[in-house]
């Protein structure tokens, strides 16, 4: 890989404490949400900054596929919904459903790019055969 940028961050305290990247741009307290034990879910956590990151890195990418295959779409919007869970071997693993509404073109062609997308994007190729990953489309 040749690589093209790299970025840190820092995390003090796990999942109750605070994460900073290394030019102090973000800089947020994470805590355990309810669903796992925390008092609320009123804190960024772990899953949320990855939902955040491949949703960002995801939209990227279909726009990139969007822009080479020269398709005219109105303006794209992907969700990512990560949900993490107990693995049978009793450590912890994480799924993800991928959402893009992708407007102006068929339904067919949204899931042509969205495929072609998830060949492309980072997060998809880092997560890939590690995580369950669900990709859904729509266009309106």
């Amino acid at each position: 890989m040749k690589t093209l940028y790299t970025t840190q961050a820092i995390a003090k305290g796990g999942r109750n404490g605070n994460v900073k990247s290394d030019n102090g741009v973000l800089d947020l307290e994470v805590r355990m949400p309810k669903g796992l034990g925390g008092a609320n879910d009123d804190f960024a956590n772990p899953e949320m900054l990855f939902a955040a990151g491949y949703s960002a890195c995801f939209d990227s990418a279909l726009n990139l596929i969007i822009k080479q295959t020269k398709i005219q779409t109105g303006e794209t919007e992907v969700t990512a919904k990560v949900s993490i869970g107990q693995l049978e071997n009793g450590g912890f693993g994480l799924a993800v459903d991928l959402h893009a509404n992708i407007p102006d073109v068929s339904l067919d062609e949204a899931q042509t790019l969205i495929e072609k997308a998830h060949q492309i994007c980072p997060y998809s190729n880092a997560t890939r055969g590690n995580i369950d990953v669900n990709l859904t489309v729509s266009n309106n």
